[in-house]
């Protein structure tokens, strides 16, 4: 990845606290994935910025060395790289996810449907 990329996405992270590399925009998701990350999201009512990689060839593989994770969508949260929405998912029915947005519940949220 050449430096250009790296300090994009260093600097896009620094932006938000919240941030999600994903497939489309959350207004209009181009993939499943994508789309079940920003319904878990919204369950928690968490700002979050975006970043649509179809956009951006760099970025989409950018991100991939990056994090050293194969696959998009990718989480990040004050710049640390959370997971894709796998984890997410199993996060969200844990509780993790609760406990990282401040909003802990005492049943683990329901998981949203696609």
């Amino acid at each position: 990845m050449n430096s250009d990329v790296k300090d994009q996405i260093e600097n896009t992270l620094k932006s938000k606290r919240v941030t999600l590399f994903m497939k489309g925009t959350p207004a209009f998701p181009q993939c499943g994935f994508s789309q079940q990350t920003v319904q878990i999201l919204q369950h928690y009512g968490v700002d979050f910025g975006s970043v649509n990689v179809l956009e951006d060839p760099a970025i989409r593989e950018g991100i991939k060395e990056f994090s050293d994770w194969p696959t998009i969508p990718q989480l990040y949260v004050d710049g640390e790289f959370i997971g894709g929405c796998d984890i997410l998912m199993e996060m969200h029915g844990n509780g993790q996810l609760g406990e990282i947005f401040g909003t802990a519940e005492t049943d683990p949220p329901s998981t949203p449907t696609a």
